[in-house]
């Protein structure tokens, strides 16, 4: 499936067959609304392991209604998070109306936690409080949530953020700029044991790289750039099953343009 937003969209290369999402129990205390939960990924196959079976019992515990969408990244560019995160809310389909951006290597371990519709606002899960890493004020990396009419008020994500880091920073400019009011957890008291952090840097370096100019770039806001320009093209689309749990695997190559954002590339 060939997409190509900004610009006239290609001719597919390799059709991806939309598998129908699994149902859950027509039972109304599972509420009307279904979450995506997207999933930006390259290269973390044990933390997926053990990701999709750990989300899908809880979010099914909480009697959310979602499906997981695994966003691999699988051109040769450097990792481009938010990107695939926009790709993501794109290709989850319209039986999905709200969006969790979730990291593969944070895993809520507090029941409390609510990942049910944030109709007033985006809501951040992982919040400055509770995250084991993150706690300065404008933080709204790991796990936030958003209705996708609030996403698209925003126009997703800036697609200039090449390697790791800045783009959440930049995503939360875009969540005032929309006028919306973030929302956050309260009434949690388990702290920094709220979340179980997966990672583990001396095995998994962070590709925190500046080249070119993105040093400077990094801290501009990006007033055009987002789900209006992202480029893409979906390879595949499968439907997998890890120890149970479903997921729905896209292959995906991101474009980039080198004038625009020379630092896309490795090296």
């Amino acid at each position: 499936m060939a997409r190509n937003r900004g610009v006239q969209a290609t001719v597919p290369e390799k059709s991806c067959t939309l598998e129908p999402l699994p149902q859950f129990p027509d039972d109304p205390s599972w509420g009307p609304h279904r979450l995506a939960v997207l999933v930006p990924f390259r290269e973390r196959f044990e933390e997926l392991l053990a990701f999709v079976p750990h989300m899908h019992r809880f979010l099914s515990r909480k009697k959310i209604r979602h499906h997981i969408f695994i966003l691999n990244q699988v051109d040769h560019y450097r990792f481009n998070r938010a990107s695939l995160i926009n790709v993501g809310f794109l290709e989850s389909g319209n039986d999905t109306d709200y969006v969790a951006m979730h990291d593969v290597d944070l895993l809520p371990l507090n029941e409390e936690l609510d990942y049910s519709f944030p109709a007033t606002g985006p809501f951040h899960v992982a919040s400055p409080e509770l995250h084991p890493l993150y706690h300065y004020s404008t933080y709204v990396g790991g796990i936030l949530l958003l209705t996708k009419q609030h996403y698209q008020m925003c126009n997703g994500m800036s697609n200039r953020f090449w390697g790791w880091g800045r783009e959440d920073d930049e995503f939360y400019r875009r969540i005032k700029g929309a006028g919306l009011q973030l929302f956050r957890p309260s009434g949690i008291t388990s702290g920094y044991k709220t979340f179980q952090h997966l990672h583990d840097p001396a095995w998994r370096k962070r590709d925190q790289k500046r080249i070119a100019s993105q040093k400077q770039e990094q801290f501009k806001v990006d007033h055009t750039g987002g789900l209006t320009n992202l480029q893409y093209r979906v390879e595949s689309r499968t439907l997998l099953s890890v120890a149970g749990a479903p997921c729905t695997v896209l292959n995906i190559l991101l474009e980039c343009d080198p004038s625009e954002t020379p630092w896309c590339a490795f090296g």
